[in-house]
Formats: structure tokens, C-alpha cells, sequence
């Protein structure tokens, strides 16, 4: 027998049907949320596969009309370009990351002759898909030199811009290089590219596949513990946020994703910026592989997007991009 009061209001009415829980939902997620990360490699008609990503490739130029044409239809904004450099046209300086026919400037070429400006185009600045030693800059002693990576780093977001890249995307790190390469784009007459810093990317342990994926794994030297932040720090995140608006970022990134769900929240609620969020490779890979082995389901993935929306992201860079927006279908 039941006894006591019920309680006049009961959260649970509005739970009930599916229509009613649509009627106060408080976050939406859109595939024009989305962006869809693209590896890239050497040659002609081919696609890899990435053993350490399930279901994601790289892809040579000549093969990205298909893929940039999926991403279109499935009203995608935007790609962003990540190389797999051969280890031969590596060096300790990144010399090919300032070659206008690298992997990047080659990618971005095609895409723009065949889709103008139907897609956007996200490129990273940084060395470390061109070093011999893995790291985002220039090495000396085992450290990474600030102000001479960023004479390096304004070279390839000039290059870059002049290739038709959209958003220059800078994820090394190195303090000042957002105003740097903000003044040197406007310098250049490339007041319309738009920056999107990776304001806040933690020396994190989930980002082995991707690094796998562009072959910096094998030649990383040390970590990058000197340039990136550390994963204790919250207040540091909010400090170097502000210096990269101060600089003229228009958008800021938080790296890794999901285990950084109170960053994006705080930094939406300092700033008022967009802020966008990387689903990173280690997350994908255990989502996926979850997955394969049933000890979740695939719904797993909505709920993780969900979750970067909830938070305040205005965007996601994710794998599964293309997964999900064939059935949002919005």
C-alpha cells in the first residue's frame, strides 16, 4: 500500500512521449554543428585505412571529390586538412610545410577549383606533420624555441591563405603567434581569413591515434608537456583564452573534447566567443571500439556530440562527422 503525498509536480509528465520531450528540449544538435577532419597522403587513387581508427582513411588528392562531396550533401560547413608527410620530406626544421605544393596547399587547390566556396576549408598551423622529431615547432636542447617557430608559423598561414584556406587554424601553442599571424594576414590583404586558435590544448595522452594517423607517433621525441597545458590547470585556460582575443582570434578551440567539458563551459560563459570543441582521436577509438565489442551502442555517439553542445560548444571537429549527420538529416 502506498502511502504519503505525491507531489504536485512531477518533472517525469513532460519525459513521457517522445513529443513532449522534444517540446523542452534545451539543446539541439545539427550537422551544420559539425566539422569533418580529412588525412591526407602521397599519391594517386588511394585510400588507407588507419588501423589505430576504425573506419577512418587517408586520402590521396585526387580521391577527395568524393569524400568533400559526401560531406556537402550531408550540409557539413566545413573540413579540416591534416597531412601524412612522408618521413623523406621531413627535417628538423618543417621546410615542407612552406612548399605551396605540399600535401595541404595541393588539398586545398583541389577543393576550392571543384566546390569554391560551397565548403570551408580549416587548415593547422604547426610543424609537427613536418619535423623529423614530431614537434609543433622549431627544437633546440630538447625545447621547443618560441619566437623562432612563429617566424616559421606566419610563413604557412600566409601560404595557406594564398591557397584559398578559409580558416587558419594554429594548434602549436607558441605564445603570440595569434597577433603575429594576424598582423601579417592583414599586412598581406588577407583581412577575410578568419583564425580559429587552439587557445586551450592540453599535453593530453588521447591524442595517440591521430599522431598515428599523420606519422608523428614514431618520431616524437620527449613530450610536449613545456608548450602544451597541463590537464590539472583550469584558471590557465581562461589566461590564455584572453590573450589569443586580445591578438584578434574569431574563434577559440578546447582540445581534447569530452574529458574537458567544464573548459568549454567556462570559457563560454567568460568570453561569449565561439568556442569550439575536438572530439579527438583516443575518444573516437574507444567510442568505436565500445562499439564493435556491444558494450555500448552506436547511440553512444549522438550522446557524446550532445554533450559538447550542452557544455556551450558552437562546433565540433569529430570523426564522426559523416556518421551522424546522415541521420540527423537536419
Amino acid at each position: 500500500m502506498i502511502t504519503g503525498k505525491y507531489p504536485s509536480l512531477r518533472l517525469r509528465r513532460s519525459r513521457k512521449y517522445n513529443w513532449s520531450r522534444k517540446l523542452v528540449q534545451e539543446n539541439n544538435l545539427s550537422s551544420g554543428d559539425l566539422i569533418y577532419p580529412i588525412f591526407l597522403i602521397e599519391g594517386k587513387n588511394k585510400k588507407q585505412s588507419i588501423k589505430s581508427m576504425p573506419g577512418i582513411y587517408k586520402y590521396s588528392v585526387d580521391k577527395l571529390g568524393v569524400v568533400v562531396k559526401n560531406v556537402i550533401n550531408c550540409k557539413i560547413p566545413m573540413v579540416a586538412l591534416f597531412p601524412s608527410t612522408p618521413d623523406n620530406k621531413k627535417d628538423k626544421y618543417g621546410n615542407e610545410s612552406l612548399n605551396e605544393n605540399n600535401l595541404v596547399c595541393r588539398a586545398i587547390r583541389f577543393i576550392k577549383k571543384r566546390f569554391k566556396n560551397n565548403i570551408g576549408i580549416m587548415c593547422d598551423v604547426a610543424l609537427d606533420p613536418y619535423t623529423s622529431h614530431g614537434h609543433d615547432g622549431l627544437l633546440k636542447n630538447n625545447y621547443v624555441l618560441n619566437d623562432k617557430t612563429i617566424d616559421i608559423l606566419m610563413k604557412q598561414s600566409l601560404l595557406q591563405a594564398q591557397m584559398g584556406c578559409d580558416v587558419i587554424a594554429p594548434s602549436d601553442m607558441m605564445d603570440g603567434r595569434v597577433g603575429k599571424i594576424r598582423k601579417f594576414l592583414d599586412k598581406n590583404k588577407y583581412h577575410d581569413v578568419q583564425i580559429l586558435s587552439y587557445a586551450v590544448k592540453y599535453a593530453s595522452h588521447f591524442y595517440g591515434p591521430f599522431r598515428d594517423a599523420v606519422g608523428s607517433k614514431k618520431s616524437l621525441k620527449s613530450n610536449k608537456k613545456n608548450y602544451q597545458m597541463d590537464f590539472s590547470n583550469i584558471n590557465e585556460s581562461l589566461r590564455e583564452v584572453a590573450l589569443d582575443i586580445k591578438e584578434g582570434a574569431d574563434m577559440v578551440m578546447v582540445k581534447p573534447g569530452l574529458p574537458y567539458l567544464d573548459i568549454i563551459q567556462k570559457v563560454k560563459e567568460n568570453f561569449k566567443i565561439p568556442v569550439l570543441a575536438y572530439q579527438v582521436s583516443g575518444e573516437y577509438s574507444l567510442i568505436k571500439n565500445g562499439i564493435k565489442n556491444k558494450l555500448i551502442n552506436e547511440d553512444a555517439i549522438f550522446e557524446s556530440l550532445m554533450c559538447f553542445k550542452r557544455a556551450g560548444a558552437s562546433a565540433i571537429v569529430s570523426y564522426f562527422s559523416l556518421d551522424i549527420a546522415k541521420k540527423l538529416k537536419i
